[in-house]
């Protein structure tokens, strides 16, 4: 994958369920915008949402959408990056977590492959990314998944905590 000549559209789903999850977003959410050749054009609401497939406090969640020249893999790398500086570990699979970065979509691409898979695959099936991407993109959140996997998706517990404005701060 080599790094697009014009910007590419990408979205990416912010979530953290331990120590301060608000600040851990709002911090990446300012990382994202420092990366090379990356804008955040938009940023959702703050959600809570129960964890899906696993215990541990409820999670505080959100989407951007991001302007960038970066490759999806470099991005991908990037949000790695950022999630590690932010404490991030990985003891096992759906472990609660300082924070974590999804990219969700980028572009029009499709990818399957060892590292990365667009559109994100379960994106679909999770109330915690449907519901933010409604509210910046209708239109393609509708797109996201199977109507079995928005069904599943109907039946997680999720509340609006927040406006963008009010979450991120003035000088976001």
């Amino acid at each position: 994958m080599t790094r697009p000549s014009v910007a590419a559209s990408a979205w990416v789903g912010l979530g953290a369920n331990l120590g301060d999850a608000r600040g851990a977003l709002r911090d990446a959410v300012r990382a994202m915008g420092a990366l090379p050749g990356t804008q955040v054009r938009q940023v959702s609401s703050l959600y809570r949402s129960a964890p899906v497939d696993a215990g541990g406090p409820d999670y505080l969640n959100a989407v951007a959408q991001l302007q960038t020249t970066l490759a999806p893999l470099a991005l991908l790398h990037a949000l790695q990056a950022i999630e590690q500086a932010a404490g991030r570990e990985r003891p096992y699979r759906n472990a609660p977590r300082t924070l974590d970065l999804d990219l969700l979509l980028y572009g029009e691409e499709r990818l399957d492959g060892a590292e990365l898979t667009l559109p994100h695959p379960r994106m679909g099936e999770r109330a915690f990314v449907l519901l933010p991407l409604a509210e910046l993109a209708p239109g393609l959140a509708q797109t996201c998944g199977t109507a079995a996997q928005r069904a599943l998706a109907s039946g997680q517990r999720i509340e609006r905590l927040a406006e963008a404005t009010e979450w991120l701060g003035a000088n976001s």
